[in-house]
């Protein structure tokens, strides 16, 4: 376990993702109240343009930068956009369910453990992949290796495998 990655991706998620959470969710209801249709697909639709874009932003720019890369927007300028289209599969059903069914006072610990599940996802999109859903879970799916067929090597091995042939 990398024991650093961990350290600055708790850093991260401690001080800025649990706080723009708590009071993200407060100015969407404030913004949009109620549990109709409308109101939740408004919150979704603003959550998913403008709070996810931010969020994967800070994720990638704060470890970068924790990590005291030079270039700290390089990981970002690689995994941004499949990273974004990846979690336009996970959180707008995680989201609507948090809108519709989820009240008020616990939305913000709703959000927080499935930014856990999330976060899991990020951690190895960045050490492994390019932010996409195949690159982060490789480890559960390895590729399948067919077995090799024997190569012949050498000059003489190829000479030896013409003369055993039988003549028609």
């Amino acid at each position: 376990m990398d024991w650093s990655q961990t350290r600055n991706v708790a850093v991260v998620a401690f001080s800025f993702h649990g706080n723009f959470n708590f009071f993200w969710m407060r100015f969407l209801e404030r913004r949009f109240p109620g549990y109709s249709m409308r109101m939740v697909m408004k919150k979704l639709f603003l959550d998913q343009t403008a709070a996810a874009p931010l969020a994967t932003s800070v994720f990638y720019t704060a470890v970068s930068f924790l990590e005291g890369k030079e270039d700290i927007f390089e990981d970002w300028r690689a995994k941004f956009l499949n990273t974004y289209k990846t979690g336009l599969m996970f959180w707008p059903f995680m989201q609507f369910l948090n809108f519709a069914l989820v009240p008020l006072y616990i939305r913000t610990t709703f959000t927080g453990c499935c930014a856990f599940v999330w976060a899991t996802f990020l951690c190895f999109s960045r050490q492994t992949g390019d932010g996409t859903a195949r690159a982060a879970l490789a480890w559960m799916f390895p590729p399948k290796h067919e077995p090799e067929e024997e190569e012949v090597d050498s000059k003489h091995e190829v000479e030896e495998a013409a003369s055993s042939k039988p003549l028609q």
